[in-house]
C-alpha cells in the first residue's frame, strides 16, 4: 500500500485524463505510463522540519495512481536516489565531503550528467568501471555494487518493493564489468516505481530524508528556472518537454527528469499561487513516448488545474 490515501476523485480525474490523452493520437497509453500524483494543502517545504519521523510520516498525504507500483526503467531519475544517498553517506561519514564531491553532485543533478553519475556511484559504492573481471572477483563487485539498494531497503518502505538502484547512466551504453553487470538480457537495470519516487521526493521537499540541512541542499540542486531566456540558453534543461513546461508563470518548480531513446519520465513538485501544492511523478515508457514532448507538459497543467 502507498505512503499516501487514495482520492476517489483524484483517482477519477487521472484517469479521465489518460483516456482524453489516449484518444488524442496515443494509442497503447495507459499501458505506457505510470503516474504518482499527490496535493497538499500548504507547502510541502520543511514540513516535517520539528517533528519526529514517526509523527511527519504519520501526517495524511492525499493522492492518486497510475500504475504506480509498476517498476519502470527511470533513466536519469535514478540520480535523485544517488543524491539522496550521498548525502546519507556523508552524515555517516562513510565518504568525504569535498569540492569535488559537490562538483559531482551538482552537475549530476543541474545538467544530467552521466560522468558525474559515474564518481558519485564509485564514491558510493567503492567500485570503479573496467574490464570484466574473473568469477571470484566479479561476484565480490557486484555485491558490493548493491549498498545502495540495501540502504534503500533498511528504508523499511513497501514502495521499496521491486526498486533497483545500482547501475551507473551511459550516454553510449556499459562495457566490460558493467556490460556483465547488467545481465545478458538487461535483467538487472536500475527500475523504480513512481510511488516510491513520489516517497523520496516527498521527504526531501518536507525536509525529512537525511537531515534539514541535507534537505535544503539538495533542494537547492533540483530547483528549476522557468524564465524562458535561462531555458533557451541550456538545450539540455529539464523544463522543455517535461512537466515544467506546462507550468504558468510564476510557479516554482524542483525536479530530476529522465530521457533517453525508449523513456521520457519526470518528478517534480510545484508550487503555484492560488492553486494546491502538488507532487507529480510521471514514467512514460517506449519510443513513442520518447519523443513525444507534449504529454508530459499536457499532464501537469491539467493535473494543477483539476
Amino acid at each position: 500500500m502507498a505512503f499516501y490515501s487514495p482520492d476517489q476523485a483524484m483517482g477519477q480525474t487521472l484517469r479521465q485524463l489518460i483516456g482524453h490523452l489516449e484518444a488524442e493520437g496515443r494509442p497503447g497509453l495507459g499501458e505506457q505510463l505510470s503516474i504518482t500524483w499527490l496535493r497538499y494543502g500548504a507547502s510541502l517545504v520543511g514540513a516535517a522540519e520539528g517533528l519526529g519521523q514517526e509523527a511527519f510520516w504519520g501526517q495524511a498525504v492525499t493522492g492518486a495512481g497510475w500504475e504506480g507500483e509498476r517498476p519502470r526503467y527511470p533513466a536519469s531519475v535514478v540520480k535523485l536516489v544517488y543524491l539522496v544517498a550521498a548525502e546519507a553517506w556523508l552524515q555517516r561519514q562513510l565518504i568525504e565531503e569535498g569540492p569535488e564531491l559537490r562538483r559531482a553532485l551538482a552537475d549530476m543533478v543541474r545538467d544530467s550528467g552521466n560522468d558525474a553519475t559515474s564518481l558519485v556511484v564509485d564514491l558510493l559504492t567503492g567500485t570503479t568501471s573496467g574490464p570484466s573481471l574473473p568469477p571470484g572477483r566479479a561476484a565480490a563487485w557486484c555485491r558490493q555494487r548493491q549498498v545502495v539498494n540495501d540502504w534503500l531497503a533498511r528504508l523499511g518502505w513497501s514502495e521499496v518493493v521491486g526498486v533497483n538502484a545500482c547501475q551507473k547512466t551511459w550516454a553510449e551504453g556499459p562495457y566490460g564489468r558493467e556490460r556483465d553487470f547488467y545481465g545478458s538480457q538487461l535483467e538487472n537495470r536500475n527500475r523504480l516505481s513512481t510511488d516510491f519516487t513520489a516517497r523520496l521526493l516527498h521527504a526531501v521537499m518536507a525536509g525529512a530524508a537525511v537531515s534539514p540541512p541535507a534537505c535544503r541542499r539538495m533542494m537547492a540542486l533540483l530547483r528549476r528556472s522557468l524564465d524562458p531566456q535561462e531555458r533557451a540558453a541550456d538545450p539540455e534543461n529539464q523544463v522543455d518537454g517535461f512537466l515544467g513546461a506546462g507550468l504558468p508563470d510564476g510557479a516554482r518548480l524542483w525536479s530530476k527528469a529522465g530521457w533517453m531513446s525508449q523513456a521520457r519520465h519526470d518528478a517534480a513538485y510545484v508550487e503555484v499561487e492560488g492553486k494546491a501544492p502538488m507532487l507529480l511523478v510521471v514514467f512514460s515508457e517506449g519510443r513513442a513516448r520518447a519523443a513525444d514532448a507534449t504529454l508530459l507538459p499536457a499532464i501537469a497543467a491539467a493535473l494543477l488545474d483539476a
